[in-house]
Parts: C-alpha cells; structure tokens; sequence
C-alpha cells in the first residue's frame, strides 16, 4: 500500500532504515509510514549490555522493529530492536515485500484504468484491505479463486483489470497435509468395498483429494489447498467419508495423521 500517513500503533511491528547512529541509539525512518522518524534507544538495541551500537546495527541497515510508545503531540517513536523473535522478523519481513509488489502489481491494474498507481490504492485498496486482509492477499485470491473474486467484487469498474493482473502474475499459494488410512475387509467382497471407501473419500473433492496405495491396508490420503484451514476441513470430510463406508460396508478403517 502507499505510504501512510498516520502513526503506527504501540506494540506494532515496523520496517525502517536506521539514518543515524549516536552512543546513545539509534534515528530510524519508517518506511510504511511517510518517512517518519523514530529513535531506539541503546537499551532497546539488544538483550545484554551493548558496548558499541555498531556491533549490532549500521547505517543504512534496513529494520524490523516494535513500537514502544508513541506521543502524537510531539509525534516521537519509540522503537525495540530486542523485543522481537526471528520468526516474528521473518514474517514482518514478508509481509513488507508482499506489499511492495502488490503496488508494483496495481501499477499495472491502474494503467487501463487512467490513474496512478496511488489513486488507485485510495480508491479501492482500503475495500480490498477490509475484505481480504491486505492487498497482496487480495491479488492472491483473484489468482486462486477468481469466481468468488468477481462474484465479491462484480460491481466494481476495476474488478476485470484486477483479476488479469492476478491471473498474469500470481501462482495460487498452496498448501499439502498427508495423513495414513487402516482399512480392510475380510469378507468375499471386501476388496470391492475397500475400494468404494476409498473413492468416498476422493469424491469430496477430486481436484483437491488423492490416495495412494502404500501396502494394504494401509493408504495415504494427500490434500492440497490454498489455505491451510480449507484443507483441514477437506481432510476431515474425506476421512469421515472413508471410515462410514468401510464401516457400513461391514470392514474396519482407522485414520492417523501425518
């Protein structure tokens, strides 16, 4: 999105550029925030005793940090380096360029429509935001699902050169979980019936279930999705399927996830 224009909120995670360092800490520019300057204090460097400042950030260092405290009368920011986890940096991080290429990626939405890049995001961006999460979200559903794009957005002018822009540029994220089948029958039919549950369990979703033999009894069922919460659902309604009808057929079935 474009730069924003407010203050960031206390214990909101923020990419800056450190533009100064003194003894005492460090002036940092917020680039999500038109360039607002923040300032971390060399207690809030890193955990332990910080002989010199240098040996943990430079000049010109990009930066994830957490806001402390913010003052809107003086507009001043306060920012910890030290009370952030590599896993919440590393998402912040991601975050940020999955950002900066939506905007890219709206550049070229804007041009068929006559208006900029910036234009755009203030017209339509805070309802795709609300909507979707963030805009880079937003270009990933239009990729994946294009239907439930259009049918969430069929009234809006842009909705067409966003979805083209989408379908152009984005590869639908995916996600895969595996889980184990136990199922048999000893009856004269039983491998008729194995086969049945088995395919009960593919019928949910075709395109998103596969089974695979491993070594009767035993199969793997894989389920792909874009979403890790659609694919749990989709596991679970294929394994029930599975396990009713092996067992109404009168064979045993157990199921354990990978």
């Amino acid at each position: 999105m474009p730069l924003r224009p407010e203050l960031p909120e206390e214990g909101e995670l923020v990419v800056g550029t450190v533009t100064s360092i003194r003894n005492f800490g460090a002036f940092v520019t917020l680039d999500e925030y038109a360039k607002r300057e923040a300032f971390i204090h060399l207690s809030e460097v890193a955990t332990g005793w910080v002989k010199y400042i240098r040996d943990h950030i430079r000049e010109g260092q990009k930066i994830v940090a957490r806001v402390l405290r913010v003052d809107p009368a003086k507009s001043q920011i306060d920012l910890s380096l030290k009370r952030i986890n590599d896993h919440q940096r590393r998402e912040k991080v991601q975050a940020w360029k999955n950002e900066q290429r939506a905007m890219r990626l709206l550049e070229q939405v804007a041009q068929p429509l006559k208006v900029t890049a910036i234009e755009a995001a203030d017209q339509f961006g805070p309802v795709l935001i609300e909507k979707y999460g963030s805009l880079f979200q937003a270009f990933e559903v239009a990729s994946a699902d294009p239907k439930r794009f259009q049918k969430e957005n069929e009234k809006a002018p842009w909705s067409a050169a966003f979805l083209k822009v989408a379908r152009d540029n984005i590869v639908p994220p995916h996600v895969t979980i595996l889980g184990t089948f136990e199922v048999s029958d000893p009856t004269p039919e039983g491998l008729d019936h194995v086969r049945a549950a088995l395919l009960a369990a593919e019928k949910v979703d075709p395109e998103a279930v596969e089974v695979q033999y491993v070594g009767a009894p035993r199969y793997r069922i894989r389920v792909q999705a874009t979403q890790y919460k659609i694919a749990e659902e989709t596991l679970k309604k294929a394994t029930e399927a599975t396990l009713k009808s092996i067992k109404s057929a009168g064979g045993q079935g157990t199921f354990e996830r990978a």
